[in-house]
């Protein structure tokens, strides 16, 4: 895949918010010296993850902070997207770690973005109970307390859509249930846990609030009635359960009546303004009608049973996941996005976004990278109003139920000693970033 070599990245606009994230469980390590979480317990059974490796020691984040955030100020980034790890959280001395990382990224003049909840969930907890929601607000509440002096820009949940279907829907990640459809109040349930954690950290101060919320094209098959009936649903699964309720504070038709409790008095909740909303982006899902076989995606057995079966993207590179790389896929989301929710549509935040290949001259991912940045910038002379976006990921890490066998890093990890190598693409962003300024 090549780049558009001797086209420079168009501008953007002044104060457009550049950044890279990761998260907790995929980088940190230490889980000796905090509780366990659900991952913990998922891992440590044998076959859930393909190479057998656990998040026990990662990239050793929380010993090596200091060098992870000397690659930031290298790389020039305005902001840094992480995540707090609740299990840290509960454990003697663990907001510490975040409190001293914060201080860190303040003093190298990168702008500290927390995730509050990135699928490390402590492992007494679940979210099939209601009770979940209220914890994590106050947990919420103890976070804000200690680093909101600091912290001006907070992102509530990462990527529900993908906890409930993987870890409670398909059992492909933790907690590792097979409930299919009887996973949903999972989804209302972090759905709450967000108003919930919205109205807490409002009540701190924060005024800089947004959701990281995944979403993709979905392309029907053919034009086929069952083909497009069968992708009209798994938009409304994968795509429109999660972001209408916190843009439009509504489920969409038929979907409220499958959520558990008082819904209309939770979608109040739910619904409370957010500042900006956060979205995943890595590429389309094809979608035909039931095939009466599993069908595949990016690796991953989808069920027979599922109305719907997920197709190949042909004609098209794949990344080393087996993700097909679509950019233009960006500009059509974002757009249909303004054209769906019109005024009622926050400013968007590009929370991820990038690619799995090997190797240290990565030209793949600077080309992947490349072509999604002039998508983005295609969709924001479109009229849609986005404010920022941010690489997955700044150091190759735990690739959940891969393991470490996915590398999306700009920053090479050797898991042996632990060294850390930028990329090619490292530099490539460095360079852009530069040029942008």
């Amino acid at each position: 895949m090549a780049t558009d070599a001797g086209n420079p990245i168009p501008r953007f606009p002044a104060g457009f918010l550049w950044g890279v994230s990761t998260s907790a469980h995929q980088i940190e390590g230490a889980a000796d010296e905090r509780e366990a979480s659900v991952w913990d317990v998922f891992t440590a059974e044998p076959g859930r993850v393909k190479d057998g490796s656990t998040a026990a020691v990662a990239c050793d984040h929380y010993h090596r902070h200091q060098e992870d955030v000397d690659l930031l100020a290298g790389l020039g980034v305005d902001a840094y997207r992480f995540s707090v790890s609740w299990p840290r959280v509960n454990s003697p001395g663990g907001l510490d770690f975040y409190d001293r990382l914060v201080d860190e990224l303040c003093a190298a003049g990168v702008r500290p973005v927390p995730t509050l909840f990135h699928w490390d969930l402590p492992a007494s907890l679940d979210w099939l109970r209601r009770d979940t929601a209220d914890r994590f607000a106050e947990y919420v509440s103890v976070v804000a307390e200690r680093l909101g002096d600091r912290v001006t820009k907070w992102i509530t949940l990462n990527e529900p859509a993908e906890h409930t279907l993987l870890g409670h829907a398909l059992g492909a990640h933790a907690p590792g249930e097979q409930l299919l459809f009887d996973a949903l109040p999972v989804a209302h349930h972090q759905l709450l846990a967000h108003g919930l954690a919205v109205r807490a950290l409002r009540a701190a101060g924060a005024a800089d609030i947004g959701i990281a919320n995944s979403h993709g094209p979905t392309w029907p098959a053919s034009a086929e009635p069952a083909d497009v009936e069968a992708a009209g649903f798994y938009d409304v699964l994968l795509n429109r359960l999660f972001a209408e309720p916190v843009i439009l504070g509504q489920y969409p038709e038929g979907m409220a009546e499958l959520m558990p409790g008082d819904v209309a008095a939770d979608l109040e909740i739910i619904g409370e303004p957010v500042d900006w909303y956060g979205i995943n982006y890595y590429a389309p899902t094809r979608v035909g009608a039931p095939s009466g076989t599993d069908s595949e995606y990016g690796g991953l057995a989808l069920p027979a049973e599922l109305p719907f079966s997920v197709r190949e993207i042909e004609g098209r590179p794949v990344t080393d996941f087996g993700w097909p790389v679509v950019p233009e896929g960006l500009t059509e989301l974002l757009c249909g996005f303004r054209e769906t929710y019109g005024d009622k549509l926050p400013p968007v935040v590009i929370t991820e976004n990038g690619c799995s290949y090997d190797g240290l001259d990565d030209q793949d991912r600077i080309a992947y990278l490349d072509a999604h940045v002039r998508a983005l910038h295609a969709a924001m002379e479109a009229g849609v109003d986005v404010r920022g976006y941010f690489v997955w990921s700044l150091m190759d890490n735990f690739e959940w139920a891969e393991g470490y066998q996915r590398r999306f890093g700009l920053v090479h990890m050797d898991y042996d000693t632990l060294k850390r190598t930028p990329k090619a693409s490292y530099h490539w962003f460095r360079d852009m970033l530069r040029a942008q300024r």
